[in-house]
């Protein structure tokens, strides 16, 4: 017996060592809805990489997963997916189907329809949040609504890094 657990248990032991450092690192996820069409397609399983805002805060165009109050149907907090438009002191108003970051309108190809609806701002970022927006605007639930709200820094989840599925569009998200 003693043979055994000397023979396995070393190997056993660095196998669970292994894979708590790997789930406490990145986490596979599954995105059902549409809020960030075309860039992530419902039901895509994603990466979602837990390391980059240990020590750094998010920058333009990260796409985010965050926690949020918004309930579940099972009663928990729902977490959400969308692209960083703002950081911290930004200025940001959406006026005449574009959104203005600073003053400067953006140049956002990846939204759907290549639009943003309604008019907001101008809003200034608070300090350690940003202000996040889905890719298909007209759908998405996010900063604009003050369900969302800004996202505070430590309500961030992690990155959305890499795409396993579909596998037509397998590889790093951009």
């Amino acid at each position: 017996m003693k043979r055994i657990i000397s023979e396995y248990g070393k190997p056993i032991l660095f196998a669970l060592l292994i894979a708590i450092l790997v789930t406490s690192m990145i986490r596979p996820t599954l995105v059902r809805e549409y809020s960030m069409y075309p860039t992530i397609v419902p039901y895509s399983y994603i990466i979602v990489n837990k390391l980059p805002y240990i020590f750094d805060t998010p920058a333009y165009d990260d796409i985010i997963v965050f926690n949020t109050d918004i309930d579940t149907e099972h009663g928990e907090g729902r977490r959400l997916i969308k692209r960083v438009i703002g950081v911290a002191g930004d200025t940001i108003e959406i006026k005449n189907g574009k959104v203005y970051r600073n003053g400067e309108v953006l140049e956002e190809d990846y939204v759907y329809g290549g639009v943003t609806p309604g008019e907001m701002g101008p809003v200034v970022v608070s300090e350690n949040h940003v202000f996040v927006m889905g890719d298909n605007r007209p759908v998405s639930l996010d900063s604009r609504d003050a369900a969302v709200g800004e996202v505070a820094l430590e309500d961030i989840f992690g990155r959305a890094d890499f795409r396993l599925f579909p596998f037509n569009q397998f590889g790093v998200i951009k």
